[in-house]
């Protein structure tokens, strides 16, 4: 009996499908446990959100962390995915010479709407397999963020939801708080 399993394509072979015209140079898609995902577009909220995290961050960051956005993270060999905002360890050469992987990462942002169920159930599982130290999943459809901590094998061990009146700050920055309602304002 004949038993049809998936194909998992590796990073290395991932860009050599952007290399080689497979992938559109102008593809908006992620690597995810050896898929390759197409990605939702960016609406205005999501997108000024992600504007207003870069901010917010870097006016904080004072030589502490790079703030990335929408860059590609090294989870593993099969795992690419492009968060929406990173707080990453300062490198000589500002990653230009690799991708950050996540030891690298202080805090990974999420901004969800239509891809909040993925983002919950494969990116979120990815993340924490990998070590990623702290997520956070904006949450545009309820106005929430959802705070991830101690990674382990399936994903994080500690949950928490806040709301505006709340106040938020990276695990690795507690003096870095922002007003959840300030952020999530339209």
């Amino acid at each position: 009996m004949f038993v049809q399993t998936k194909h998992r394509f590796s990073v290395k072979e991932y860009y050599r499908m952007a290399e080689t015209g497979v992938l559109r140079p102008d593809a908006r898609v992620e690597l995810l446990n050896g898929e390759i995902i197409d990605m939702s577009p960016i609406g205005p909220f999501h997108g000024g959100l992600v504007k207003r995290l870069s901010r917010i961050f870097n006016l904080k960051a004072k030589g502490r962390w790079i703030v990335s956005t929408q860059d590609p993270l090294h989870l593993d060999d099969h795992s690419e995915p492009e968060p929406d905002v990173m707080l990453l360890k300062p490198t000589p050469d500002d990653y230009t010479s690799r991708h950050p992987q996540p030891e690298d990462v202080f805090l990974l942002i999420e901004v969800s709407d239509s891809t909040l169920e993925a983002d919950q159930a494969e990116k979120l599982p990815a993340y924490g397999r990998a070590g990623v130290a702290e997520v956070w999943i904006v949450n545009l459809n309820e106005l929430t963020i959802e705070v991830y901590r101690e990674p382990h094998f399936t994903g994080y061990g500690r949950k928490t939801i806040v709301r505006a009146g709340d106040i938020l700050a990276p695990l690795a920055f507690p003096d870095a708080a922002v007003d959840v309602a300030e952020l999530l304002k339209k």
